[in-house]
């Protein structure tokens, strides 16, 4: 019959533990999860960034067009 005490011990070294920062042990694919997550969530606050400095952008092109245009709207009612 086999020892309980030894299978357990083999397989804590098969499935290697790492530590996070709060020192919660974790299986190595936990720890590629939450880091492959963490790394997604961060991309996606880069791209919102980037969206709203690119909206923002528009919507001054898009004043300075409505701008211009009110502009020469008033200049034609008083010229006529």
């Amino acid at each position: 019959m086999t020892d309980v005490s030894t299978f357990q011990l083999a397989l804590s070294d098969a499935r290697p533990a790492d530590r996070d920062r709060e020192g919660t042990a974790m299986l190595l694919h936990e720890a590629l999860a939450r880091s492959r997550q963490q790394e997604a969530e961060a991309a996606a606050r880069r791209h919102r960034l980037a969206r709203q400095l690119s909206a923002g952008r528009r919507w001054a092109l898009l004043a300075r067009y409505a701008e211009r245009r009110a502009e020469r709207a008033r200049h034609r009612l008083r010229v006529v």
